[in-house]
């Protein structure tokens, strides 16, 4: 098959021992670690692609790594409850990268502790032919199936070969063996395609025994655990022959080989071959008796905001189980104390929530160093809140790894694991708020540039001469259209008693907000009105340089401006955009609490994973 494919081959390895005894595999393990030496030395590869779990991979991999060759696997973390299991996890920890099949593969590698960095989820290769596969004239390819060499032995003891019904294979080729398995009435046994391939065309499949215990399987799999009660086989073989299942696409769908590529393409051979392991920053383990059997995963997640400090239990599904809310204090310390205070009691409540804490993620204004969990500059808004190192304490003192990252960026992971953003590539949101902050996802992936500074769309300037922003300069769109801007023009209006209509009232001691601004246009107030269009215009201008630059196919606005916006930005979108980009959607945010669900999200999603 390989040569068929056209490969260049520079070295025939004949390794296999004669026989299907243990013996035998480690016999052949043994030859091949002998003779792969010389190979590699000659070949000299820059990365080794090893697939599975087979034995002979196991050697392949261990020759390599001791040859400091980087190791690529595909089909890591699986779980399959045979000396497979231990085989594909032994050449997981040999690799230094890993191409997954299921998220729940990813989950494993995750948690042994392999470069989050270095992990791409892109399904199983073989979906990409399985998926594409087209009806052919299969009964003239085949008539029935396969068979390892024991079943055979088995086959033609009993005579079974000579019935008209059965047929003994040894091996089909891969492009006839799937048309075969797509019509098949059924298939029974209890090899891994049953579990994996044969789900891509929902045919019935009866699994026997244990050997693919632990695999995720779709609906079409049927299990026999007890395989030698053959009255229990016969009522499977009833209940599922000539069923037809939905395509399960668990595995892959199709479109694992350009990932895979575009991963191998991104491999630095210049960055330090020693691989590094991800332990999680943790001092002692706590007990794990309870967590084994809590059924909910779920995340703290902790919002700082410039009045109130909230922290929150948030499940995988993003509901927010409990919430508590206490005002930010003023200093670093109290701020601190308060947060793990906050937390512990959230957590020690999560046990009689039946909630399973994986981890804390934190949603904070300012500048922030996601891959440290510093934040490096704050806003205004937060006093003593530069250069403080929030993952380290805050992780010591619960043994709980720690997210954090900008409020903006939250706010659009929020979106892409709960709310519009949830399955586009390409979309930004713009926070309006007391600020203007914003996120940016492109290819799935949340940009964070740099230094840590991409996404502040609020400093984006829309005017050379326009008012002064806190950043210092001016003209910014947080200067026109923030929460602050528009109580800073409410004031001015208020002073010159311009800005109280019929209908309206204040009293004495009550402070001017933007509130106020919002409800005097609303009543009527021409130069309230103006206000607030100016606001929009500024935005949509705004808008329509993200338009320009980073070509999203959506924008969501969030915040509690968001609403009185979003038909000033479509405007400015009809008039001053590109034609090109004038088909960009703009909606308001659908989701109640975006900064807890985004700093949920930092856990829930373990921010680091690479997919393509």
């Amino acid at each position: 098959m390989i040569e068929q494919d056209d490969f260049d081959i520079h070295t025939r390895l004949h390794t296999i021992v004669r026989g299907e005894d243990e013996a035998a595999m480690v016999e052949s393990v043994g030859l091949a670690l002998v003779k792969l030496p010389d190979v590699l030395n000659r070949l000299k590869p820059d990365i080794m692609i090893v697939h599975g779990d087979r034995f002979d991979a196991l050697a392949l991999a261990t020759s390599a790594a001791l040859m400091n060759i980087r190791i690529l696997h595909i089909e890591g973390g699986e779980v399959s409850g045979t000396i497979d299991d231990s085989i594909r996890h032994a050449i997981t920890k040999l690799a230094h990268y890993h191409v997954c099949c299921t998220r729940s593969a990813e989950q494993h590698l995750i948690a042994m502790c392999e470069d989050h960095d270095r992990i791409l989820l892109a399904g199983c290769p073989s979906y990409d032919k399985l998926l594409s596969a087209k009806n052919k004239d299969y009964m003239s390819i085949i008539r029935m199936w396969l068979g390892s060499k024991e079943m055979v032995r088995v086959m033609r003891k009993k005579g079974i070969e000579h019935h008209p019904n059965f047929r003994a294979v040894k091996h089909v080729p891969f492009d006839q063996f799937i048309q075969l398995v797509a019509h098949a009435g059924c298939m029974i046994g209890n090899s891994s395609c049953g579990v994996r391939e044969v789900g891509a065309f929902g045919t019935p499949v009866i699994n026997l025994g244990t050997r693919q215990t632990g695999r995720e399987t779709g609906e079409n799999v049927l299990h026999v655990r007890d395989a030698d009660t053959q009255d229990k086989i016969l009522h499977a073989l009833q209940l599922q022959f000539g069923k037809q299942y939905p395509c399960s696409k668990i595995y892959g769908d199709g479109n694992a080989v350009p990932r895979i590529l575009k991963f191998l393409k991104s491999i630095d051979l210049k960055e330090p071959l020693q691989k590094k392991f991800c332990f999680p920053p943790v001092k002692d383990n706590i007990s794990q008796d309870i967590d084994h059997i809590l059924e909910t995963q779920s995340a703290l997640a902790v919002d700082l905001g410039g009045t109130n400090l909230r922290v929150a239990i948030v499940s995988m599904k993003g509901e927010i189980v409990k919430k508590y809310t206490q005002l930010n204090p003023k200093t670093y310390e109290d701020r601190l104390e308060l947060i793990l205070k906050m937390c512990v009691e959230a957590a020690s409540e999560a046990v009689n929530v039946n909630c399973r804490i994986l981890g804390v993620g934190i949603s904070t204004g300012g500048r922030v160093n996601p891959r440290e969990g510093i934040v490096l500059h704050s806003t205004k808004l937060i006093q003593e809140w530069s250069s403080v190192d929030l993952r380290t304490p805050i992780s010591d003192a619960l043994h709980l790894p720690v997210w954090v990252d900008n409020d903006g960026n939250c706010a659009a992971l929020a979106e892409r694991k709960f709310g519009h953003g949830k399955g586009i590539e390409n979309f930004v949101t713009l926070i309006t708020g007391t600020g203007i902050g914003g996120g940016i996802i492109h290819q799935h992936e949340l940009i964070h540039g740099s230094s840590f500074c991409a996404a502040e769309l609020g400093h984006i300037v829309v005017s050379l001469d326009g008012p002064e922003c806190l950043c210092g300069s001016q003209g910014c769109i947080e200067a026109y259209a923030s929460g602050i801007a528009l109580q800073r023009e409410a004031k001015k209006l208020h002073d010159e008693d311009l800005l109280l209509v019929e209908g309206m009232s204040m009293k004495k001691e009550e402070v001017v907000s933007a509130a106020h601004l919002i409800q005097a246009a609303k009543l009527g107030n021409t130069k309230a009105d103006s206000i607030l269009r100016t606001a929009g215009t500024a935005l949509g201008l705004g808008v329509v340089n993200i338009l320009h630059t980073m070509n999203p196919s959506l924008v969501i606005l969030s915040g509690v401006l968001a609403s009185h916006y979003v038909n000033a930005v479509k405007d400015v979108i009809n008039r001053q955009a590109l034609s090109s980009v004038k088909t960009v959607d703009v909606v308001v945010s659908n989701l109640a609490d975006p900064a807890l669900l985004g700093a949920a999200s930092l856990v829930l999603d373990y921010t680091t994973r690479r997919i393509y």
